[in-house]
């Protein structure tokens, strides 16, 4: 008796494939709505700090500092309830080290993109960095 051939069955997306697939989705959503991509996974040196996936500027020169979030489904709040205290405070953390680079201060604010169940929603102003 023979061996059958098995067919190999697709190893699961990890986490990091999943949220680099979200990222993804959600930069080409903002390039067509006009922003120009700066930096992408900006993180700031040593243990503690923070990270900003995507840094962009919106047509009237506006900083934009976006938490990109994806899930499965809306349980347990969402995508964009998942931007907490402290996550918002290690992003604005990281905008801060990332302005002091600049010459000068553009107007910058706090989107985050929630991606779920394959829709994209954008919600600029999401949080301050008060």
């Amino acid at each position: 008796m023979g061996f059958l051939p098995t067919k190999r069955q697709p190893r699961p997306r990890t986490t990091k494939q999943s949220g680099d697939a979200g990222e993804a989705l959600a930069l080409q959503h903002l390039q067509h709505a006009g922003l120009k991509l700066l930096e992408r996974n900006y993180r700031t040196p040593g243990r503690g700090g923070g990270e900003i996936d995507l840094i962009m500027r919106a047509p009237d020169g506006t900083c934009v500092f976006i938490e990109v979030r994806q899930r499965q489904s809306a349980s347990h709040g969402g995508a964009a309830a998942s931007v907490g205290g402290v996550k918002q405070r290690r992003i604005v953390f990281a905008a801060r080290h990332y302005l002091m680079r600049l010459a000068t201060m553009p107007p910058c604010r706090f989107d985050v993109v929630a991606v779920e169940a394959g829709a994209i929603e954008w919600l600029p102003g999401a949080f301050d960095a008060g």
